[in-house]
């Protein structure tokens, strides 16, 4: 997973760099180094963030909700 695709798949779900560290129980600033491409991103990680954010792009939210 590159740098761009790993942001673009955090924009999908609606998440920060720091709900992701939070749900990986990492500090942020290795999320951080993934994003800048200073790590490589682990795969388990890229293949969970796809399979995230393949699910938000198959069910969004629903309209009119409020």
């Amino acid at each position: 997973m590159t740098p761009k695709r790993f942001d673009t798949c955090l924009t999908a779900i609606g998440w920060s760099l720091r709900y992701l560290a939070d749900q990986l129980q990492i500090h942020e600033t290795r999320a951080r180094r993934w994003k800048t491409g200073e790590y490589e991103i682990p795969p388990q990680v890229a293949e969970w963030l796809e399979a995230l954010a393949a699910a938000h792009r198959k069910l969004p939210p629903p309209s009119g909700v409020a």
